[in-house]
This record gives C-alpha cells, structure tokens and sequence, in this order.
C-alpha cells in the first residue's frame, strides 16, 4: 500500500516538473532577445513576408491591410486575419470583404 502511494506521489511530481518545464519553454520572451528587431513589437506582421505568401485558394499576391490587420486577395474579395503577427491562412477563417453583387433576374410574365 506505501508503495502504491509512494508510485502516485513520484508520478505526479514528475508530471508537475513536465508542466513547469512546458510552462517556461512556452513563456514569451522579451523584445531584447529578439536578434536585433527592435522599435517594433514582436507580435507585429512583417510585411517582407507578402513577398513569400499568396492566397492559398487563388495563388495570387496578398495585400496587407494595417488598419484592419489582414491580409486581402482583392481578386476573390476575401480576408485572412492577422493573429498576434502570424497569418491564419485557413480560408476557413477568412471573411468576405465585399459581395458579388449580380443583377436580379426579373420574371416577366
């Protein structure tokens, strides 16, 4: 019975350490360690990265929209988010920026 005790005490120890270490692993880090970048918050997008990404329905070139923190394919009129400066590319979370208006087609009778 004291050993079975004394197993449960060990694995939970263990499994707090591994929180800990997790924790600390996963913590964000200050703007100093950052190689340099400073004068910019490191959650901010960079926009030398609209030279590598395109829309990944279309393929086409994206453009980066600052006052609303998206990134716009004007062809398909849709938005990806900007999420704490990474672009969430899911065309899932992408909205619409405009509707396809089309005439509506009136019955004649």
């Amino acid at each position: 019975m004291l050993s079975a005790t004394r197993g449960r005490l060990a694995s939970a120890l263990w499994a707090s350490r591994l929180a800990r270490r997790y924790l600390h692993a996963t913590r964000p880090r200050s703007s100093a360690g950052q190689g340099g970048r400073t004068g910019q918050p490191p959650s901010a997008f960079d926009p030398a990265l609209l030279d590598f990404l395109v829309c990944p329905l279309s393929k086409k070139p994206l453009r980066y929209e600052a006052s609303t923190n998206e990134l716009i394919n004007e062809e398909l009129g849709i938005a990806y988010p900007i999420i704490d400066g990474i672009p969430n590319m899911i065309p899932q979370a992408a909205r619409m920026t405009h509707q396809n208006k089309k005439p509506e087609e009136t019955k004649q009778q």
